[in-house]
């Protein structure tokens, strides 16, 4: 096992690692496919659909030129153009429930044992969220979770989405910290992969069912980290917390 006596803070990807998106989505979706008269669609589907376009754009955002967007305008953008995918025209519908929906982001259920697992590592090490999640969001949902973050971080802060090198760069250097120092934690091998080239430490832990048992899409950039295991509570009794 990698020793640990230079890692000085964990900071943790949120979506599909700390918490599950694609079960509380797809539930709020169907509810809100049903207001608008849509329940014929897949909710499932229409999720999956949702979710490519932020894969998609958090990978071109760099190149895109944009000046920086929270991501809950971007969630939004992401619904308004996934609903026009499906034949539905936003504009047609109440901006409030396109705005109640958006906001089902904030409303992300934590995977089972990652209060646990937080809290036991939290012990031995400040942990942060390095995510692409707005302050605002990051807050609700860690109000409504119980997520004990020591504080809320990423891309708010850094003004640069991951996997963008000054998301993980500036983390680093608000925390006053050389990137070995940090250890990202993911359940997303690409995520660790772009941690690694900015020389952060890396941990998976695996999320099995965050794409409802398939395969996630970036499985084939799996590597060696420096840390693997299969829940938060694991990776607390390999740290020793």
């Amino acid at each position: 096992m990698t020793q640990t006596p230079m890692l000085k803070v964990l900071a943790f990807d949120v979506f599909g690692t700390v918490v599950d998106w694609r079960g509380p989505i797809c539930a709020e979706s169907g509810l809100f496919l049903e207001k608008i008269g849509q329940q014929h669609i897949d909710s499932g589907q229409f999720t999956d659909d949702w979710r490519k376009k932020y894969l998609t754009g958090m990978a071109s955002y760099a190149k895109s030129g944009r000046e920086f967007t929270i991501l809950d305008v971007l969630h939004r953008e992401m619904l308004e153009e996934t609903l026009r995918d499906h034949g539905i025209d936003p504009a047609t519908l109440d901006p409030a429930l396109l705005q109640d929906w958006t906001f089902a982001w904030r409303r992300l259920a934590p995977w089972p044992g990652s209060v646990e697992g937080l809290t036991r590592l939290k012990r031995r090490f400040p942990i942060v969220t390095l995510s692409n999640g707005n302050i605002a969001l990051m807050l609700e949902m860690a109000r409504r979770g119980g997520l004990p973050w020591d504080t809320i971080m990423g891309a708010e802060v850094t003004r640069a989405y991951k996997p963008d090198p000054r998301a993980y760069l500036g983390t680093a250097e608000v925390l006053g910290l050389a990137p070995g120092d940090v250890c990202l934690v993911a359940a997303h091998h690409s995520d660790l992969a772009a941690a690694r080239k900015c020389g952060l430490k890396t941990a998976f832990v695996a999320r099995p069912m965050e794409y409802g048992g398939r395969p996630a899409p970036d499985a084939k950039l799996e590597q060696d980290w420096e840390w693997s295991a299969d829940s938060l509570v694991e990776l607390a009794d390999q740290l020793g917390c």
